[in-house]
């Protein structure tokens, strides 16, 4: 069994070590690629995450304002700071951001029918509101928006 497979912690120390000496040879490139290339995704994912999160507490926003309060526009500020810095962070992420909307969007209609226990049909089928409105912090949508 491989230091990679035993102790991951441990891999990931020798693997550093290995490259501020400039001991490449003894990296191991297969599994080293594969992780920076979960590095990269779990940046996505937590993008995707957040987006998700945002778009429910925007549709409970707009869907039921007679529960709206302190802690839904909370939630909101909060994931706003957090998807401008992982976008500051990973700026190459802002090409995916089309499809990655459409799926967080396509996730948050299934929470907010879980959260509010209205029918999905009360949804818009897609976002009515472009990433520019979702991230405006003085956003909030309203009836007909």
């Amino acid at each position: 069994m491989s230091l990679y497979e035993q102790d991951f912690w441990a891999w990931c120390r020798v693997q550093a070590q290995a490259l501020c000496s400039g001991h490449l040879a003894g990296l191991d490139l297969v599994n080293l690629a594969d992780e920076i290339e979960e590095a990269g995704q779990a940046d996505e994912n937590e993008l995707l995450s957040r987006l998700e999160v945002l778009f429910i507490h925007l549709l409970k926003w707009r869907f039921q304002p007679a529960r709206r309060g302190r802690s839904w526009r909370l939630s909101i500020a909060e994931q706003r700071r957090k998807i401008a810095r992982r976008l500051e962070r990973s700026p190459s992420l802002k090409h995916k951001l089309p499809g990655i909307l459409v799926d967080a969007y396509g996730d948050a209609v299934l929470g907010a029918e879980r959260e509010t226990g209205l029918d999905a049909s009360v949804f818009p089928a897609e976002s009515p509101w472009t990433f520019e409105q979702i991230m405006d912090a003085a956003f909030l949508p309203e009836e007909g928006h």
